[in-house]
């Protein structure tokens, strides 16, 4: 259908009931079999699931705004086989912000089309009912970034409840989902089923997938069930409670068979639990895999060590693949500016096409992205007040990155002025030798890597001070900036910016002990900020040599997985021949760490599900640095054909 005539009889509309945050609604609908294809089109505030006579046809509302909602386009027509088919749409309204969903209006649109014709459309027509199965209102913490969990209650499901539902006063301009959906794949076959007590049945997946959780079970009578999950044991256990993190569901059974899959909540795990009030028989307890379908570029390499770092990475890398890319995907489902740069940079070498379309959209939804001060919030879409100014600068170096790996400027043309916003947010904050100061409130975290000296103060107010790390990034960010203008044709106004800050940088910084110091007079030395200002060219010359030595000394405070990037690419700046076995040294001692412990996928830090206090992710995309590194040196060639399509491996 023509993209002016979309959504052209169908109006926003909702359950008539009092709307509250972390609610659902049910709407009901039929329409008749037509030859040819018949396409849905819908949008929902805040998620959606769609099922056809029964059948799970599609879910996952793309993450948006107000101003950039998305609409996605579904063919139905398998899913149509009888003279009146009947539509059920669950709807599921956060309405609390959280990292990663920006509160709008409770709604939802959808049209039926076939051909030019509109065979169903929302309206004040449809039934519709507060869902008598998922409790609404408990606002359940799961995660502070992922929101709410749920109760589900298999004794009260029935057709009874409908009224006509009532329009919605919804402003938004609509734009076609930028990219193909996930796909849904047949549940996973657990390695291990265990039965610890009467009451509780323990599943081992064998690795991290990410999914929807499902189960059938039979309960001799009616009875509350909580389904827990994780990705590591202790003592045994699942870690379900982490902190404030409570990572299950709950869910009351009906006498006899419970069949039941949740498309809501999508989960990351190794393992699950089940624990019952009264025994119950389980067939079997499982994720349904939903993975963004990319395909691998082939690859080979001369070492298995190699070859199976590089597989651990590429297996990251889909998991942390959804709608966006996520930071991790048990713990946050969070897009990142800085996470999702490190994920493009290894995606535009290891997967088909650059993985380019992919990397284009989630570039462009953190550039619509919209903050009083200038700068990104701390994830997109987000509605929180946070905001990492650094990550800000990672945006920059992301948009030109890819710019230069796909040969596509017009984004950074098109959001110049996002660009602009962000710079001219920092030269605000110059002070009278020219050098960037840090965010002072309490609504800056000035996060740089989770290392000593660097991790910040979240949500507490910091002090306003130039140091090293972000005056570096700011020269980074402007040199790619100034490299956009002039691929994109467009005027560069903060010339002679640079250089002048580079020398000051030097100035400030240096110290008698031969390396750059965190702050002025200070003694914090750290990889990151040294190596950030060789990458920048802030040292030069014998002075980067001679840094880079301390570098790899082991004298400087280090840097952690993700932050190892850049002292990588500072130690192939200086000498990319003398640095290259140390390196790769380095690499292969840090991730057979993670291979002899039996991991899938790589870590967000070293110490693995021990860090943060027992939340430590095993899935963090920002760790995959090995597949850039790996091809930055020229060890990857493409002898071994690949057969994988998206990463559940």
């Amino acid at each position: 259908m023509d993209k002016a005539h979309i959504f052209s009889r169908a109006k926003w509309i909702y359950a008539d009931c009092t709307v509250c945050d972390d609610q659902y609604t049910e709407y009901l609908d039929f329409l008749p079999r037509m030859a040819g294809k018949t396409l849905l089109y819908l949008s929902a505030d805040s998620n959606y699931a769609v099922k056809i006579n029964g059948c799970a046809v599609a879910s996952g509302q793309y993450g948006d705004f107000e101003h950039y909602k998305i609409y996605d386009v579904l063919d139905v027509s398998d899913y149509l086989s009888e003279a009146q088919n009947r539509v059920e749409i669950l709807l599921y309204y956060c309405g609390a912000d959280t990292q990663r969903y920006r509160r709008g209006v409770a709604g939802l649109l959808y049209e039926f089309c076939n051909g030019g014709q509109v065979l169903a459309y929302s309206g004040t027509h449809i039934l519709s009912r507060l869902s008598p199965t998922y409790q609404s209102g408990a606002c359940r913490c799961l995660t502070p970034q992922l929101g709410f969990t749920f109760s589900y209650d298999a004794t009260t499901d029935g057709d009874g409840g409908y009224k006509h539902a009532v329009a919605v006063d919804k402003s938004v301009t609509l734009f076609a989902r930028p990219i193909k959906k996930q796909r849904v794949l047949a549940r996973v076959d657990a390695v291990s089923i265990k039965r610890l007590s009467p009451t509780l049945w323990q599943v081992d997946l064998g690795r991290e997938t990410v999914g929807f959780p499902s189960f059938c079970l039979t309960s001799p009578v009616p009875q509350a069930l909580t389904v827990s999950w994780g990705e590591s044991l202790t003592n045994g256990r699942v870690r379900a409670v982490i902190g404030r993190r409570h990572f299950s569901f709950d869910y009351r059974a009906r006498e006899g068979k419970n069949l039941f899959a949740e498309y809501m909540l999508r989960i990351s795990c190794r393992y699950l639990e089940i624990t019952s009030e009264v025994p119950i028989d389980l067939a079997y307890l499982s994720v349904l895999p939903e993975i963004y379908e990319v395909a691998d570029l082939p690859y080979a390499m001369d070492l298995p060590l190699d070859g199976a770092i590089y597989k651990i990475c590429l297996n990251t890398l889909h998991l942390c693949m959804m709608e966006h890319y996520v930071d991790t995907p048990w713990r946050e489902q969070c897009l990142y500016s800085f996470d999702s740069r490190n994920q493009m940079l290894c995606g535009y070498f290891a997967l088909e096409e650059g993985n380019a379309a992919y990397a284009r959209a989630n570039l462009q939804l953190m550039s619509e992205d919209r903050r009083d001060d200038g700068l990104l919030s701390i994830c997109a879409p987000s509605g929180t007040t946070l905001a990492i100014p650094s990550f800000s600068l990672y945006y920059i170096l992301a948009m030109h990155e890819y710019a230069v790996h796909t040969g596509d400027w017009s984004l950074a043309r098109t959001y110049a002025f996002q660009m602009e916003a962000i710079l001219d947010a920092f030269l605000s904050r110059a002070d009278a030798d020219g050098l960037i100061q840090s965010f002072a409130g309490k609504t800056y975290w000035n996060f740089y890597d989770w290392s000593p000296y660097l991790v910040g103060k979240l949500f507490q107010d910091d002090v306003a001070r130039p140091d090293l790390v972000i005056n570096c990034l700011f020269v980074l960010a402007l040199d790619s900036f100034h490299a956009i203008c002039n691929g994109a044709g467009l005027p560069f106004r903060y010339e002679g910016i640079v250089k002048n800050m580079r020398a000051q940088i030097r100035h400030t910084f240096w110290s008698a002990q031969g390396a750059l110091t965190l702050y002025g007079g200070g003694e914090e030395y750290t990889v990151l900020g040294n190596a950030l200002a060789i990458c920048g060219g802030v040292l030069q010359g014998e002075e980067a040599v001679a840094v880079a030595e301390l570098i790899v000394s082991g004298s400087l405070t280090p840097a952690s997985l993700s932050m190892n990037i850049f002292k990588y690419e500072a130690l192939l700046q200086v000498d990319a021949k003398k640095y290259r076995a140390y390196i790769l040294e380095e690499i292969r001692r840090n991730y057979q760490t993670m291979l002899d412990a039996g991991a899938t996928t790589v870590w967000e830090t070293l110490q693995g599900a021990d860090d943060f206090d027992g939340a430590g992710s095993l899935c963090h995309g920002w760790s995959a640095v090995p597949i850039y590194i790996y091809h930055r040196l020229g060890m990857v060639s493409d002898k071994a054909p690949s057969t994988n399509r998206g990463g559940q491996q």
